[in-house]
């Protein structure tokens, strides 16, 4: 069912006024039966509804006109959405939110909005530790079929969507602001590039600026739409343990990745954990916990054959992996780059030094990083300090 266009320019023009949230626009819509009959409708009858005299003032108060920024941003490109529940792209596991938002305006793919998501979300400004980690998850989960959501903010949300671009996988990105604004402008070519392998979500008119108040705003639509949320890295005071919170109350997973007992961004994860969050060494192990999940996400059972299904392949193939886990001792290993083939071949059951690996390989130290946490977080290889690596 999709609505017409005289009423979704009732929702925004009514979406615009100050003190309307969720729970007031679906107050009216329940009460009046459509968004155009409750701009009709007399205060009285406001106030029935359930509105306060303010509500209703600042309601009155909104020029006719105000969607008119909206819609001229809608039809300005065809990858352009603007999303209310009753859309068939509208995604199912956010429908069922507490104040989910009535209105999402996108960028991008709107299917991939019920694609299996994992949300991943940490510090603006992570260490070299929390960034590689965010990279390879990201990297590996990507290239299992889960779609990574996070907000697109510095440090872990944007090197979460960079890992899983990378690994020719989507990535949805969730801002606070109008999707005209691009906050932080530091990532407006990240950005780009997600809009043309993803989408960019948020649930602000066109034109709103960054406000402090609107980013938890924001987490709860991040956890909303995704599985699970793992939290990389975060310090006791951050906005990702709000994320993960707004998890937590909508019944989905909490993943966190421990770290340095002496690192200030460990300590958000270390209490997470502590209160229940699943403590999650690598990438596999987050799928094997979120595989009950996704079997009846995907309305699939084992039975069934890939051929037989059109999309999406990857994730009911990793599902098919844990089912034969459980009846034999080892697990098929996922294939590797010829890059990761080249460095596995570099190494031993005895220990090998990282400079060796760049020297006998002729790939740079940064590429050879990158590859050695991702062929350990896929138990090739083990790290065993001192910058030494050997084979499993």
């Amino acid at each position: 069912m999709k609505i017409n266009e005289e009423e979704l320019r009732a929702r925004l023009q009514i979406w615009r006024a100050t003190g309307i949230g969720p729970a007031s626009l679906n107050r009216l819509l329940n009460h009046f039966g459509s968004a155009v009959a409750a701009l009709d409708g007399s205060d009285s009858e406001m106030i029935k509804a359930g509105l306060k005299s303010d509500t209703i003032q600042n309601l009155r108060a909104v020029s006719p006109d105000a969607a008119v920024a909206d819609m001229e941003w809608l039809h300005r490109a065809q990858h352009r959405h603007i999303l209310v529940p009753e859309d068939t792209y509208y995604p199912k596991l956010l429908h069922d939110v507490k104040a989910a938002p009535p209105i999402l305006f996108v960028a991008g793919n709107p299917e991939l909005l019920n694609e299996p998501q994992l949300a991943m979300v940490g510090s603006r400004t992570p260490t070299t530790y929390g960034k590689d980690n965010a990279q390879a998850f990201a990297h590996y989960l990507a290239k299992h079929g889960i779609t990574v959501t996070s907000g697109l903010a510095l440090g872990i949300d944007a090197i979460s969507h960079q890992g899983a671009l990378e690994a020719g996988g989507h990535t949805i990105a969730v801002i606070a602001t109008g999707l005209d604004i691009m906050y932080p402008a530091k990532n407006r070519s990240l950005a780009e590039r997600i809009v043309e392998q993803g989408v960019i979500v948020s649930e602000f008119p066109i034109g709103v600026k960054p406000q402090a108040q609107n980013f938890p705003r924001r987490n709860r639509i991040i956890s909303g739409l995704s599985l699970g949320t793992l939290v990389v890295e975060a310090a006791l005071q951050s906005g990702s343990l709000v994320t993960a919170q707004h998890a937590l109350e909508q019944g989905r997973e909490v993943f966190a990745i421990p770290g340095s007992i002496h690192s200030p961004l460990s300590h958000g994860c270390h209490r997470l954990i502590r209160q229940g969050a699943k403590l999650v060494e690598t990438a596999a192990d987050i799928l094997e916990e979120l595989a009950p999940q996704l079997q009846a996400y995907l309305g699939v059972s084992f039975e069934q054959t890939e051929t037989k299904l059109t999309k999406p392949v990857k994730p009911l193939s990793f599902l098919k992996s844990i089912e034969t886990q459980e009846n034999t001792e080892e697990r098929t290993a996922p294939a590797l780059d010829p890059e990761e083939e080249l460095i596995l071949a570099t190494i031993g059951l005895e220990p090998v030094p990282i400079d060796q690996i760049v020297i006998q390989t002729g790939l740079t130290t940064d590429v050879v990083s990158s590859m050695l946490l991702m062929l350990e977080l896929q138990g090739y290889i083990a790290a065993c300090g001192g910058g030494r690596y050997k084979r499993l």
